[in-house]
């Protein structure tokens, strides 16, 4: 990827945190062309069976990780993509980072992570909880059960609904179940913010997380009222969470010796605000614009729209002002599994034959839609939007002894594109319109599945012209934090690439899809509206049984 050295060109530094790994990439200020990159995968990936420390147990739904594996991509990713790239690390002027999330650790006052201390190292609550750790369902259900109560006015800004994924949940888990832990942490902090506090020295926090993930609405968190309500102890624990906040692209410091030691970037070089993978990826595939819904598909999936006002859009993640861009209120919502059902098929349900994704995709194109007659619900990892509850469970109808592997794989693939109609509906509902899908993530690669939203949404599909969104969008707001572009728009246009309507809708399938979608509404909401909680049921009855296992 390196190019002809230029010692004039001025370079940049994204670094995209995912759920395994982190990526580096050197990304040339001027245009955008990226330069070079390297990959490092976490040394404990995500703890969701046994905590590494000792080997003992977790309980079910849990998913932590080790803070210093992210200082490890500081550590080899950085420096290898700048080797890669073939320049002088003297010419990068800034470096910055986005994260999963709600990615959220305890710290102390200094940054130093719970985990960290030997008298808390086998304590799970001291750890990273990430994103997808769903243990908080029950404190979420609390959580919006009393805003609901109360009237709480910020409830109506996440679709009705606070997610176990997010700060409060994650924090109010952690105060009833280790409150020692809970009292030792002077911070709790998505990590996002904490990385940034490892390289520049100084805690600051994002607005995009701040808003998503910490309820803060019009300058506020929630009141300390409504936190003793759901428990007196909880009472200061937007104390934990309030920092010095920052909008997007703005610089947070400078990279400190040590950080400039484990990344081999010169002292001093800007360093931009934190921000989530997702809401960087816009600028990377210039949807800065309102009405452009970026999908970052990947283990899971987060659509991300900018819009001209503010609205309530039920079961959403959130709307943020200046959470995806400043000038403009930002929209959130998400898929909590989409690569990670189709990983789960190939790895663990395929037979010999079957089990890899070219073999499955390929069969599975050769069948009309409907020959399967299947439906699925594409809840395996629960559901982030709409119905904001992370205990429901997938569903297959339709089954019979003739239903082949790639019939099944291909249900689970359509799934997930209803899904993310349902959202660009419960937009559209809202007043908050779509105008254009683009597709930034892994499985943009699958042609089968960009086909088959495509058809189900009745859109043209466009697709990022990087196959680094994040990083290269964490890039782009490098540039920013080093002064290089006024603001992260301009940025955008002269730095990111999009490819425009790559995969067009067929008006035959997309009828034939609208039958099929009309089948998994009504599933949707028989088992996600009440109808029967059967899948709630189930897993009660699942973790009781684990429980007493354990």
């Amino acid at each position: 990827m390196s190019v002809a050295a230029d010692s004039h060109a001025r370079y940049v530094v994204g670094v995209d945190y995912g759920t395994l790994s982190g990526r580096a990439l050197v990304v040339r200020v001027s245009d955008g062309a990226e330069v070079g990159t390297a990959v490092h995968p976490y040394r404990h990936a995500v703890m969701d069976t046994v905590l590494a420390a000792d080997g003992k147990a977790l309980p079910p739904d849990w998913a932590l990780q080790d803070p210093d594996d992210y200082r490890d991509v500081l550590r080899h990713a950085v420096p290898a993509a700048v080797a890669a790239a073939g320049i002088d690390p003297a010419q990068v002027v800034g470096i910055a980072t986005d994260f999963t999330a709600c990615t959220v650790l305890p710290t102390l006052a200094d940054g130093t992570p719970l985990c960290e201390l030997d008298e808390l190292r086998t304590r799970p609550h001291a750890y990273v909880k990430l994103w997808k750790h769903h243990a908080a369902q029950s404190h979420a259900d609390r959580i919006n059960a009393t805003a609901a109560q109360r009237g709480e006015p910020w409830l109506a800004r996440y679709g009705g609904k606070i997610s176990s994924e997010w700060q409060f949940a994650k924090g109010l888990q952690l105060l009833e179940e280790d409150p020692e832990v809970y009292h030792r942490a002077d911070r709790w902090i998505e990590a996002a913010d904490w990385i940034v506090w490892q390289l520049c020295g100084a805690e600051t926090r994002n607005v995009c997380t701040a808003g998503y993930k910490g309820i803060r609405q019009d300058g506020q968190y929630p009141s300390a009222d409504y936190l003793a309500a759901l428990n007196p102890d909880f009472t200061g624990f937007t104390e934990k969470i309030d920092g010095p906040l920052r909008e997007l692209g703005a610089r947070a410091g400078s990279l400190t010796a040590q950080a400039a030691a484990w990344t081999g970037l010169p002292e001093g070089i800007a360093v931009a605000v934190g921000n989530v993978d997702a809401h960087v990826t816009a600028a990377a595939a210039q949807a800065i614009e309102p009405g452009r819904l970026v999908a970052i598909m990947g283990t899971s999936t987060c659509h991300v729209v900018n819009g001209e006002k503010l609205a309530e859009v039920p079961g959403m993640c959130g709307v943020v002002e200046g959470g995806i861009s400043a000038g403009a209120w930002g929209y959130e919502a998400g898929q909590s599994g989409v690569g990670d059902i189709f990983g789960w098929f190939v790895d663990h349900a395929a037979p010999a034959g079957y089990d890899s994704h070219e073999v499955l995709s390929e069969l599975a194109a050769a069948q009309p839609v409907g020959a399967h007659g299947l439906v699925a619900l594409d809840w395996l990892n629960g559901n982030r939007s709409l119905l904001v509850n992370h205990e429901l469970s997938g569903l297959i109808v339709g089954l019979t002894l003739a239903t082949r592997p790639h019939e099944i794989y291909r249900a689970l693939l359509e799934s997930t594109a209803y899904g993310t109609r349902m959202i660009m509906e419960a937009f559209a509902e809202a007043g908050v319109p779509v105008t254009e899908l683009v597709i930034a993530g892994g499985l943009a690669a699958n042609t089968l599945l960009m086909q088959i939203y495509a058809d189900v949404t009745d859109r043209p599909l466009s697709l990022i012209g990087s196959a680094q969104g994040p990083a290269l969008g964490s890039a782009i707001h490098a540039a920013v934090a080093a002064g290089d572009y006024p603001d992260v728009a301009t940025a955008s246009a002269a730095m990111g690439r999009v490819e425009r309507a790559v995969f067009l809708p067929d008006p035959e399938r997309a009828r034939a899809y609208d039958a099929l979608y009309a089948e998994y509404r009504a599933l949707h909401d028989h088992f996600g509206r009440g109808g029967d909680d059967m899948m709630l049921r189930l897993r009660a009855i699942r973790n009781a049984a684990r429980g007493e296992q354990a």
